[in-house]
């Protein structure tokens, strides 16, 4: 059996996240309500893996990260992942399997994020939503561990490692 709370509220109700204040005894805590999202490590044909450099608002710069997305109510997290992938990189196709699900940030944020591997994908044209503005960058796959550096994302640190370990084995 879960523990639950003693009592809970929402406090905040927005466009993707909800804030829901929790009382544990006689502690409280604000959790962040979250419909879980994606990511993805995709590999084309070329065996290049596909990065997008975008602005992060909440870190006031520009973060260059695996394809990801939220969930839409009634899509699968493939069927999420498979819709984010072409959009913001126009890659299609391939072979795909579910890596891993994890917790983001478990501290404060109920996001549950499905790590997908897609390889072998064909190339074709993003058609990102109208709100979102990136730069597609490819890195041979051989190069990956050699550029872990340039990552300040977690997910994006994850899937990588997770999918070398994966090549490795």
């Amino acid at each position: 059996m879960k523990p639950m709370p003693d009592d809970a509220r929402t406090v905040y109700d927005g466009r993707l996240i909800s804030v829901t204040r929790e009382r544990w005894g006689g502690h409280e805590r604000e959790i962040v309500e979250h419909p879980g999202a994606v990511a993805i490590v995709a590999v084309d044909r070329e065996d290049c893996v596909t990065l997008v450099r975008q602005l992060r608002e909440a870190t006031r710069g520009e973060l260059l990260e695996l394809p990801a997305g939220t969930l839409k109510p009634g899509e699968s997290p493939l069927q999420t992942a498979r819709r984010e992938l072409a959009e913001e990189t126009g890659l299609h196709g391939g072979k795909w399997r579910e890596a891993a699900v994890f917790w983001t940030t478990p501290g404060f944020c109920r996001e549950r994020m499905t790590l997908f591997f897609a390889e072998d994908l064909d190339a074709g044209e993003p058609h990102p939503d109208e709100d979102e503005s990136f730069e597609l960058v490819r890195w041979p796959v051989g190069e990956i561990d050699e550029r872990l550096g340039e990552i300040e994302d977690a997910k994006s640190l994850a899937g990588l490692l997770l999918y070398l370990r994966d090549r490795s084995a």
